[in-house]
């Protein structure tokens, strides 16, 4: 949903000599409950409008569509009274933090937040310097727009990292996982495995974390552990031989794990099994 709303923003902003960009009155200090951070922040009203007392009284009432730039250290408070969706960006030195807010005009209904990592050239830091130098010229609204619209093009290419890296450490996790299912009766350890693929442990750890459901090792113990039942049902393998098959090289784990995982031990999951057969029931 946020590049889809970011990309509706780009066009309008582009396209539109109507909206307009706001800056904040500081000359006061904060208020109570007043929002006031280190980095440079630029939010824009989705839909409805707010009102933001930072704002001259005049010029107070944000729209559907217009930009309000409150640069590093300045504070804004926005006041909700009718529906309006609220977006967010902060743009700290190694970070973009979005904040997507819903509000129906009685209390928050949801909240989407995001942050990506600031790569490749400086772009967004130029363009901040600039929207720095328009703070004291805020009558100039057709440069505030080129620059906010240079901001929200430069949030769209760090999206659309984030989302090639994020495809990329996907199909790797899946490559990995099948090395695993192939390979699950040998030696494989997280160092070995790592290794293989040209990463480091913990990289392959993070990957575990963030696209599956379990860690290396529980996933490892998984797959071979599905292997060693389909040994016992079709085998008349030794306890032992089944766990070697497995990659376990201590029969005695391979049980304890096993039991863990099932609630019986190997030869009593066998056992139950050959009872069910329909031959064996005759």
């Amino acid at each position: 949903m946020l590049p889809d709303v970011i990309e509706t923003l780009f066009r309008s902003v582009s396209g539109s000599d109507a909206l307009a960009v706001r800056f904040p009155d500081n000359s006061q200090p904060p208020p109570e409950l007043a929002c006031v951070v280190s980095f440079a922040r630029l939010e824009f009203v989705v839909e409805g409008e707010v009102h933001d007392r930072s704002i001259s009284a005049s010029k107070g009432l944000l729209r559907q569509g217009d930009a309000f730039y409150i640069p590093g250290g300045k504070w804004n408070l926005t006041v909700w009274q009718q529906p309006a969706i609220l977006l967010s960006i902060l743009f700290s030195k190694e970070k973009l933090g979005f904040s997507l807010q819903f509000w129906d005009g009685d209390k928050f209904t949801g909240t989407d937040k995001q942050s990506v990592s600031r790569l490749g050239p400086r772009v967004g830091s130029f363009l901040l310097q600039a929207m720095n130098e328009i703070v004291s010229n805020p009558e100039d609204q057709q440069t505030a727009r080129c620059i906010v619209a240079g901001l929200l093009s430069h949030c769209q290419e760090q999206l659309a990292n984030r989302a090639q890296v994020l495809t990329r450490s996907g199909a790797l996790f899946e490559m990995i996982k099948q090395y695993i299912e192939e390979n699950a009766s040998l030696s494989l350890t997280r160092e070995n495995v790592a290794k293989r693929f040209h990463i480091t442990p913990n990289y392959l750890s993070h990957l575990f974390r963030k696209s599956g459901d379990t860690g290396f090792s529980e996933y490892l113990n998984h797959v071979r552990l599905e292997r060693a039942k389909l040994l016992l049902k079709g085998y008349e393998l030794k306890i032992k031989e089944v766990a070697t098959s497995c990659g376990f090289v201590d029969s005695n784990y391979f049980c304890r794990v096993f039991r863990k995982s099932t609630a019986r031990s190997p030869s009593e999951y066998r056992s139950q099994w050959l009872s069910q057969l329909p031959e064996r029931k005759a």
